[in-house]
């Protein structure tokens, strides 16, 4: 049992665990003291003084987030010194920032934004003056950043850095001309950036945000010559509530559906069809490499942002990488054949949205070998955020809407196919398909609980037809690098690694939405979407993706078999080293 520690807050009795900072305990006897800089367990620097707080027998304020509890202390909150300076801390801070609140994309889920009105600091302070101006770096693919929104709380450093070990940006110069920025102030579409956009979903303002794309879905849908779907991943339908202030983890996929037709897609489709197509093939691929005894241990290849992250720091990996596309490629590549044949449509008419956990599928659809028709599988890739902004710019009431179901011919899948969306779910799913394909016999229970749960590393070894099989589960790519290094030093031995490019799997992804610090670093974010996830697997009539009947039917009418030929000229695609910077 933890050792408890006895101390008043506000001049109320409060019992906290030992180790505890005064942010913490606030939080436990429900108060919540105010942030912008702090991020649990990477960013705890105490910079903005947005936190500070009244300690009796202190003689300065002292910042919350940083500030261990002890015996007897007595804290203040909200005494009128520290509400003094927190208010002269913002109207400093809003001093030397861009304010385009009514057009920003953060208008309204902004951290600054919410302070400055809790505190009444007015748009036009006393401390204008003279600033320095930056341009807004546009040049990577798939994110902007305009320094002069940027408040040098630094999370998306020490997310880059700590949770991605990419660590592509950092401050440059020093005092007032601080700013946020690549080595030698080089374009972020120059370095090995891998777009992951960890750093969008820790930024407290607008200082960092998706490109968005759905203007050229407006155009699209307004093109009579166009053929406009849409497809949408596994983890959007429990995310893509959170944009319209539901709980966090609730399932929306009947009221998405809804939603999406009501916007005018020709046709509303679920990836999960496509996740189960990829299980199809990498199981296929797994077994092939097992049996003839190939390039081990085969990597999981459907996180792009990994794929990247592979290609600039660890291309010696790239041989063990499975050659197969990604589930969003292998729907836009299915959707321009067979389904195109299917609806008499010519490849080039048929216009493939997605909707993604993921900023780094923006990347992905630019890749080379993701294409056939002369233009990408995927023509273009939304954010779940972008989706929410899609929806509410069409004026549609998404909490009133009733449930609907996806659209034939592309309306079924598997309980394998929507586990993709979290940490282990990849594993899991192609399990289910290669124990039963090596052994032939069915399995008892298709539940691997050894790879679930959002811990960043996860190993398990399963008897499989006499053989000893290891396996290995890795979100966020600073443990994707632990366990890489293992590898090439040969500590560890894995048959198969599942690796996903965010910390916890695309229930985390950099598409998903924004929640705040004060949600962030009390509630676990992960844990909530992925619960949503099995739930769904645990409702569904068939979870085993090679029990589809849609699988088996693209098969036999279209692809004939995994790792066919024409199965490798559509969904499969090869990599590249990449240069380091």
């Amino acid at each position: 049992m933890s050792e408890m520690v006895n101390l008043k807050i506000n001049g109320r009795e409060v019992a906290a665990e030992k180790g505890s900072t005064i942010l913490e305990a606030a939080r436990n006897a429900g108060i919540q003291i105010p942030t912008l800089c702090y991020l649990k367990e990477i960013n705890a620097i105490g910079a903005c003084r947005i936190c500070v707080v009244e300690v009796k027998g202190s003689r300065t304020l002292v910042a919350a987030c940083v500030f261990p509890i002890n015996e007897g202390m007595e804290v203040f909150t909200s005494s009128p010194a520290v509400l003094s300076a927190r208010k002269l801390t913002l109207e400093l801070i809003l001093s030397t920032h861009k304010r385009e609140c009514l057009s920003c994309v953060r208008s309204g889920n902004c951290e600054l934004q919410k302070l400055c009105k809790d505190f009444k600091v007015d748009d036009e302070g006393r401390f204008d003056g003279n600033n320095p101006e930056y341009p807004v770096d546009d040049t990577a693919v798939h994110m902007k950043r305009d320094d002069n929104k940027c408040i040098l709380c630094r999370r998306c450093v020490a997310a880059c850095s700590h949770w991605q070990k990419v660590s592509v940006i950092g401050p440059n110069d020093r005092g007032f001309n601080t700013h946020i920025g690549c080595a030698f102030d080089e374009d972020l579409g120059n370095v090995a950036c891998v777009s992951c956009g960890q750093c969008i979903v820790v930024c407290p303002t607008g200082a960092i945000y998706e490109k968005d794309e759905t203007d050229k879905v407006w155009d699209a849908l307004a093109d009579p010559s166009k053929h406009v779907i849409i497809q949408t991943a596994p983890s959007t339908r429990v995310t893509l509530g959170e944009c319209f202030d539901m709980p966090v983890g609730t399932n929306v996929e009947g009221k998405m559906v809804a939603a999406l037709r009501r916007v005018g897609f020709a046709g509303v489709y679920d990836t999960d069809f496509a996740a189960d197509l990829t299980i199809m093939e990498e199981a296929h691929e797994f077994v092939e490499r097992v049996k003839q005894n190939g390039t081990l241990p085969l990597i999981t290849s459907c996180s792009p942002g990994w794929v990247k992250f592979c290609e600039h720091k660890y291309p010696e990996f790239i041989p063990h990488l499975s050659t197969c596309k990604s589930p969003q490629q292998m729907f836009g590549a299915i959707a321009k054949s067979w389904y195109a044949e299917k609806k008499g449509l010519k490849p080039e008419d048929v216009f493939v949205v997605s909707a993604m956990p993921c900023t780094a599928k923006k990347f992905e659809v630019g890749r080379d070998a993701e294409m056939k028709y002369g233009a990408s599988d995927v023509d273009v890739a939304l954010t779940t955020r972008e989706l929410g902004r899609l929806i509410n710019r069409a004026g549609i009431m998404f909490t009133e809407l009733p449930d609907e179901e996806f659209d034939a011919p592309i309306a079924e899948s598997t309980g394998a196919g929507v586990i993709f969306g979290t940490t282990g779910g990849v594993m899991e799913a192609a399990l289910r398909t290669a124990v039963e394909e090596l052994t032939g016999e069915a399995l008892e229970s298709v539940d691997f609980t050894e790879v679930r749960g959002t811990l960043g590393i996860k190993e398990a070894t399963y008897n499989v037809a006499g053989m000893d099989v290891n396996v290995c589960v890795a979100s966020g790519l600073s443990n994707a690098a632990r366990v890489l290094e293992s590898v090439k030093s040969g500590k560890k031995k894995y048959h198969f690694i599942e690796i996903m490019g965010c910390p916890g799997g695309c229930i985390n992804g950099g598409g998903q939405p924004v929640q705040p610090a004060s949600v962030r670093n009390f509630v676990d974010l992960k844990t909530a979407r992925a619960a949503s996830l099995y739930a769904a697997d645990k409702d569904k009539p068939l979870r085993k993706s090679h029990e589809s009947g849609l699988i088996k039917q693209v098969y036999s009418e279209f692809l004939g078999k995994p790792g066919s030929p024409k199965a490798h000229e559509l969904l499969h695609t090869h990599y590249r080293m990449r240069g380091k910077f």
